[in-house]
């Protein structure tokens, strides 16, 4: 099996499971927050909408360096909105993950005003930073849920709401 076919198998299962939650984002409550440190649900949902774009630098670049990122994206202001930057985000990136072994593998590079702060190959920075990083803000977001007593759908196995 190569490496891309257990890579789209993640990211499926993945980003079915955070469009799963994305479904019950509340119109009237995405300006929500928990703690004025915290972003506001529909900043998280925005966040999960917009990772997977993160994995085409990944997938078609050597490196990235922080200094050129651009500022964060606004919150969407409407589950709508959310789910169609998650649906082409989504759509965008398993298209650019028809990539061989030999690219998954190849070593990819963070670095921060041109210095290098690590490099791992370019399978493991996509896990990190597009997967492992949408596990953790579903996380939170599925707290959100909980707290404004909207359902939280089975991610794992079942959920309290879902039986």
């Amino acid at each position: 099996m190569a490496i891309k076919d257990g890579l789209l198998a993640e990211f499926d299962h993945e980003m079915g499971t955070t469009r799963k939650l994305l479904e019950r984002a509340p119109d009237d409550r995405l300006r929500w927050q928990p703690h004025p440190k915290s972003m506001t649900l529909g900043g998280v949902c925005t966040h999960l909408a917009n990772l997977p774009n993160w994995g085409g630098s990944i997938l078609a670049d050597a490196s990235y360096d922080l200094e050129s990122a651009p500022p964060d994206i606004d919150a969407r202001n409407s589950r709508a909105d959310i789910l169609s930057l998650f649906d082409e985000s989504s759509r965008r990136t398993r298209a650019a993950l028809d990539k061989s072994d030999a690219e998954l593998v190849a070593p990819w590079t963070l670095k921060r005003g041109g210095h290098q702060l690590f490099t791992m190959p370019r399978v493991a920075a996509f896990r990190t930073f597009v997967l492992y990083h949408s596990v953790h803000h579903r996380g939170q977001l599925s707290v959100y849920l909980r707290l404004n007593d909207i359902p939280v759908p089975s991610i794992y196995g079942p959920s309290a709401d879902e039986f």
